[in-house]
C-alpha cells in the first residue's frame, strides 16, 4: 500500500615519528592532481597514499598490511587505516573465544587481523578478488587459519550463521544491507557497523531529534541502536567525501511482534511530512480514499458490518483517543505508535490491503522498504 520502489563507509595512522630526513625537492604538480587524492600513486594496504608509493615513516609501524593496491570507486572502497577506530570496533564487538564473526568488506585486513586474534572463526565477504587474495595471504603469513573469505556480493551471497557482525560499508548499500541484516535468522548477538554519518544519525535518532523518522522507528522494532564513535574522513585511504560513524546494534530480546505491513503503512502516513500534525497528515484525500478502500476489504474478509460513521470521523476518533490529533510524528515514541495502531485496528482501519485468501493477522515477510533511508522527509518549518 503506502509503498515506494524498493531501492534503496571510514581515522589517520598514529605512530612514532620517523627520524629526521634531509629535505627533498618534490616535483610540482598541477591543480588537477593536487585536488585528486588518487593521482600519482597506488593505495597501500597500510593506509599510505604517497605519489611514489614509498612509505613516509617506518615500514608497517602498526602492522597495517604491506601490499600496494589501487582501490575501485565502483565498489565504494575506502580502507580504514586508523588503529584507534579499529580498537573501538573490536572493543564494542565484545567477541568471545567461541564466536563466529561475519565481516563485510575486509579490504586488506586491517580489522580482520584483530578479529582473527579473538574469534574462533571469521567469515568475510569481499567483492574484490584482489582484496580477497591479499587478506587471505596476510592471515596465512601471520599463522592465522581461522579465516574463510568468500568472493561475493554481500547482498546476494549466502550468509553464515554468526554471533557478531562487523562491516565497513560502501555508502550505496547501507539501506539494503540493514534490511537483510535485521531479517537474518537466527538472530546475531550484536553488529558493529560503519555507516555514512548522516545515515547513522538517522538510525540512532531519538524522539524530537531533527533526524528522527521512519528509519529510526522501524529499526527500533528489531534492535537497540547506539553510537560508538564518529570517524573523520581522514581515517581512510582514499578519504571519502563525508565523515562516518560506527554504530552498534543489539537485537531486542524478546523480539517485538507486529504486522510489518500494517506498521509501515502507519509510519508512511505519519512520517510522510513528519513536521505536520497527524490530523493534517491523515485527512488528505489520498489517505482517506486508501483507508476507505482498505476498510471495505477488511469488512468483506471478516464479515464485519460496515460502520455508518464516515472514515474521517473514525480516523479522528482514533487520533483523539490518545490526544494525538495536533501532535507531530517527530514527537511520538515507539510505544505510543503501537497504541495508535491498536486504536485504528480496533475500529477496522488498516494500512495494508489484505490479499484474497489471506487471513487477518497473518505475519508477512519483511518489506525491504522498511529500512529505506528517506533523506527527503520533511525537515522544514512546522506546519499544520
Amino acid at each position: 500500500l503506502f509503498s515506494t520502489p524498493s531501492l534503496d563507509p571510514f581515522c589517520p595512522v598514529l605512530g612514532g615519528k620517523p627520524a629526521a630526513m634531509p629535505a627533498v625537492r618534490r616535483e610540482k604538480t598541477g591543480r588537477q592532481n593536487r585536488s585528486n587524492p588518487m593521482s600519482g600513486g597506488m593505495i597501500k594496504a597500510n593506509g599510505d597514499a604517497s605519489g611514489s608509493g614509498t612509505p613516509r615513516g617506518p615500514a608497517n609501524p602498526l602492522g597495517l598490511g604491506g601490499m600496494s593496491l589501487p582501490t575501485k570507486k565502483k565498489h565504494g572502497q575506502h580502507l580504514l587505516k586508523n588503529p584507534g577506530i579499529i580498537d573501538k570496533i573490536v572493543q564494542a564487538s565484545d567477541i568471545k573465544p567461541s564466536d563466529t564473526v561475519f565481516e563485510i568488506g575486509p579490504g586488506t585486513g586491517n580489522l580482520t587481523m584483530r578479529l582473527l586474534e579473538q574469534a574462533k572463526r571469521v567469515v568475510a565477504h569481499e567483492i574484490d578478488p584482489r582484496m580477497a587474495a591479499e587478506v587471505k595471504k596476510r592471515a596465512a603469513n601471520a599463522g592465522r587459519h581461522n579465516l574463510e573469505v568468500q568472493e561475493t556480493d554481500v547482498l546476494r551471497g549466502k550468509w553464515p550463521i554468526f554471533d557478531v557482525c562487523t562491516a565497513n560499508l560502501p555508502y550505496q548499500i547501507s539501506s539494503p544491507f540493514t534490511f537483510r541484516l535485521l531479517a537474518h535468522r537466527p538472530m546475531f548477538r550484536c553488529a558493529v557497523l560503519m555507516f555514512q554519518k548522516e545515515f547513522a544519525e538517522r538510525l540512532i535518532a531519538k524522539v524530537g531529534d531533527k533526524q528522527y523518522g521512519r528509519l529510526a522507528v522501524n529499526c527500533a522494532l528489531f534492535v537497540k541502536v547506539t553510537g560508538v564513535c564518529k570517524v573523520s574522513r581522514g581515517s581512510f585511504t582514499p578519504p571519502p567525501e563525508v565523515d562516518s560513524m560506527v554504530v552498534k546494534m543489539v537485537p531486542r530480546d524478546p523480539p517485538i511482534e507486529v504486522d510489518f505491513r500494517e506498521w509501515d503503512g502507519l509510519m508512511r502516513v505519519c512520517f510522510g511530512r513528519k513536521n505536520k500534525t497527524l490530523r493534517s497528515s491523515f485527512l488528505t484525500k489520498d489517505v482517506m480514499r486508501t483507508l476507505e478502500e482498505n476498510y471495505k476489504t477488511w469488512c468483506a474478509l471478516t464479515g464485519a458490518p460496515q460502520s455508518k460513521t464516515p472514515m474521517k470521523d473514525l480516523t479522528l476518533e482514533a487520533l483523539n483517543a490518545l490526544n494525538l490529533a495536533e501532535t507531530r510524528a517527530i514527537k511520538i515514541d515507539l510505544d505510543t505508535f503501537f497504541r495508535l495502531l491498536f486504536e485504528f485496528n480496533k475500529r477496522g482501519i488498516h494500512f495494508s490491503n489484505i490479499s484474497p485468501g489471506a487471513k487477518v493477522g497473518d505475519q508477512p515477510e519483511l518489506d525491504p522498504t522498511l529500512f529505506l533511508d528517506e533523506g527527503g522527509e520533511d525537515d522544514g518549518d512546522m506546519e499544520d
